[in-house]
């Protein structure tokens, strides 16, 4: 593990080796997760394609309290802001996807890491959109893996973050300490149980996220304004855009994926930017491997021959 710091905070992350392909992966994770969960696909993928995995601000090894809105706004002056109203309520708070891309963005700027496919799970998948936006001379393109949305349902969403809440409320250090805890982990949100190596690590993750960052990211993650902007966000990317979806997804089910997705052109009439998975939750990346290095792989060597053939 690396440290690198971003905005006064320490950010974890690991840098596989550059292979011949001018492309990067970046691997964003999604709420009270870490990078670690990205380890099964990257090991299947890092023998040709470099990969970047990190902790978000606030979530896994990067743990230290940020600076001030005023000092992350001076710091990323420099960067393009293509498709973002800087004037809008997005940059009022530390905890915004759009707050995490300037993060994302900044790290790719420091690692002298100039070409990348984005690679994000859940909020991760948001982040990578607007990193996206952020940055378009450095993303080549997006997969939005168990992300999707885009349409708002008051009732819904307030009993969502009233019950985050009430979740990240219980949660003492010694949570993790007490037996068989994790197998309460092994079954959530998934379509089979998963291995009780990444039950422990969901339980470690749960424990440590930083209170502040956990609560900010999921409320202001799911305002209605934060919702309704996506689909705009995802019909103005030039770029490839593509989204997997777990069939078994509880969380986000398919219908939200495709919903989404519908507003990228490379949606057009039958969702040709879709691919779903069976038998597979909300944490495709632990529970179907094989089946997302392979659509990432094919994604990615199939955007290049497309570039390479104009």
């Amino acid at each position: 593990m690396a440290t690198i710091e971003i905005l006064g905070v320490p950010h974890a992350y690991e840098l596989t080796a550059p292979t011949s392909c001018s492309h990067a992966l970046v691997f964003i994770h999604g709420w009270l997760n870490s990078r670690g969960y990205w380890q099964p696909v990257i090991s299947r993928l890092s023998t040709d394609l470099q990969c970047l995995s990190y902790d978000l601000r606030g979530f896994g090894e990067s743990q230290s309290q940020p600076e001030t809105d005023v000092n992350r706004v001076q710091t990323t002056a420099g960067l393009t802001f293509d498709l973002l109203d800087t004037s809008s309520s997005q940059f009022d708070s530390l905890y915004t996807p759009t707050a995490y891309a300037q993060d994302l963005a900044i790290l790719l700027q420091e690692l002298n890491i100039n070409s990348v496919w984005l690679v994000g799970h859940s909020l991760g998948g948001t982040i990578a959109l607007w990193t996206a936006a952020l940055i378009p001379d450095r993303v080549q393109g997006v997969i939005c893996i168990n992300a999707g949305g885009g349409i708002y349902l008051k009732e819904a969403f307030e009993q969502f973050r009233s019950a985050g809440q009430r979740f990240l409320q219980v949660r003492p250090r010694w949570l993790s300490q007490l037996p068989l805890i994790d197998l309460l982990f092994t079954r959530a949100s998934v379509s089979r149980p998963l291995d009780r190596y990444w039950a422990r690590q969901r339980v470690i993750d749960f424990v440590v996220a930083d209170p502040e960052a956990a609560v900010g990211s999921l409320l202001d993650s799911t305002t209605e304004e934060e919702v309704n902007r996506l689909p705009q966000l995802v019909s103005q990317i030039k770029q490839p855009v593509y989204f997997l979806a777990g069939a078994d997804d509880k969380v986000m089910e398919p219908k939200y994926v495709r919903h989404l997705a519908s507003f990228h052109r490379l949606f057009q009439y039958c969702g040709d930017n879709v691919i779903e998975i069976p038998n597979c939750g909300h944490l495709a990346m632990l529970e179907q491997p094989d089946a997302v290095a392979s659509h990432i792989r094919s994604i990615v060597k199939s955007q290049e021959s497309v570039v390479i053939g104009q």
